[in-house]
């Protein structure tokens, strides 16, 4: 494992080699890595530099990913790597994300493995997170491929920053994501994340419109940053009219970290505002995240109102749903993806349980 062929570069007519992965086009000299630090120029080849290696395995609940409607109360085995192609301010895993430290990865696992881990933990599906999967495209779709043969799911989140042709290949492989829309303006991908808006922008559209991955959003709100009325207005419309009304979003509350540890906390205020705005522009699922919310953390019937799922944090306190995704009250179909119950509901809570690899 480690150093391993990399997918999507070219060699220049200077004879640099050109990532092709993400926007970044990082032009490599021989020995040098791009931003993301995983990705490095070997002799005349490019390489990912962190294959089968990993920060941490951990089984999650799925909605600690944010995903609220994606097997609801399932558990969800959750690791990364190290490195990012973005160099957001406000990181809230930076220490791995930003480290330059492979040492870090600590833990070695094969896709086989990580699957026949899956199958003994009863996990219903296997996240690439912490870092963003981008980056390490190669072995999150090779872990994915050996997730499937073993009949477990995969999830990515990401904050979507890609070329088309990664992208494709990287979405036919999973079943559902998570995206960071961290903002709707190019000024604050710019100043705060070293990035661009619109390729976060055509990564939403792609998974919505040409993948049967199931799709969700998540946008952290840093005050005085992102969290203005007339911005949020725009994201909601945007989400709203380019995605529809049924794609969750999420805002999440910031807490001071990284390079903007002079930030106050996200109050819990600002993010029941965002959703009341993203309500009132007429998203049907819309959520808060880092707080304790009764009412952003509920899904309810977008044709009745009807209480579908109640939950405090991560955990699912009420379940509902009848006929597998269907309202009690009026039979209306909630969107995502559900499985008719065989009893009495049994969510995996709140509880975080971490896996170590031979």
């Amino acid at each position: 494992m480690n150093n391993h062929p990399a997918h999507w570069w070219q060699m220049l007519d200077d004879g640099r080699i050109q990532c092709d992965l993400c926007p970044r086009e990082c032009k490599l000299h021989a020995g040098q890595r791009g931003l993301c630090f995983v990705r490095e120029r070997e002799a005349d080849r490019l390489v990912l530099n962190t294959y089968g290696r990993s920060s941490g395995f951990c089984v999650d609940p799925i909605e600690k990913k944010p995903l609220n409607h994606f097997h609801p109360g399932s558990s969800v085995l959750s690791f990364g790597t190290a490195g990012c192609n973005l160099s957001c301010k406000f990181c809230q895993n930076w220490d791995i994300s930003k480290s330059r430290d492979t040492d870090k990865l600590g833990q070695q696992a094969s896709p086989e493995a990580i699957a026949q881990a899956c199958v003994q933990m009863g996990t219903k599906s296997v996240a690439y997170t912490y870092n963003d999967p981008v980056i390490f495209a190669e072995y999150a779709m090779d872990v994915a491929d050996a997730c499937h043969a073993a009949g477990v799911q995969s999830v990515a989140v990401t904050a979507g920053y890609m070329h088309d042709a990664p992208r494709r290949a990287f979405y036919a492989k999973m079943d559902a994501a998570n995206v960071d829309l961290k903002s709707f303006t190019d000024a604050f991908y710019r100043d705060l994340c070293a990035g661009e808006l619109q390729p976060v922008l055509d990564t939403l559209a792609y998974i919505r419109h040409e993948t049967n991955c199931w799709l969700e959003i998540t946008t952290l709100l840093i005050p005085g940053a992102n969290d203005s009325d007339a911005e949020l207005t725009s994201l909601c419309r945007w989400v709203a009219r380019e995605l529809g009304p049924t794609v969750p979003l999420h805002f999440t509350a910031f807490h001071p970290d990284y390079k903007l540890r002079g930030v106050l906390a996200t109050p819990l205020e600002t993010v029941q505002r965002a959703r009341h705005i993203a309500l009132s522009e007429g998203l049907h699922h819309v959520y808060t995240g880092n707080v304790h919310d009764s009412a952003g953390g509920t899904t309810n019937c977008c044709a009745c109102g009807t209480a579908l799922i109640e939950r405090d944090w991560h955990e699912v306190r009420q379940y509902r749903l009848v006929d597998a995704n269907a309202c009690p009250g009026c039979g209306e179909r909630l969107a995502g993806r559900f499985e008719a119950l065989d009893g009495v509901f049994k969510g995996f809570g709140r509880q975080r349980i971490p896996i170590a690899f031979q």
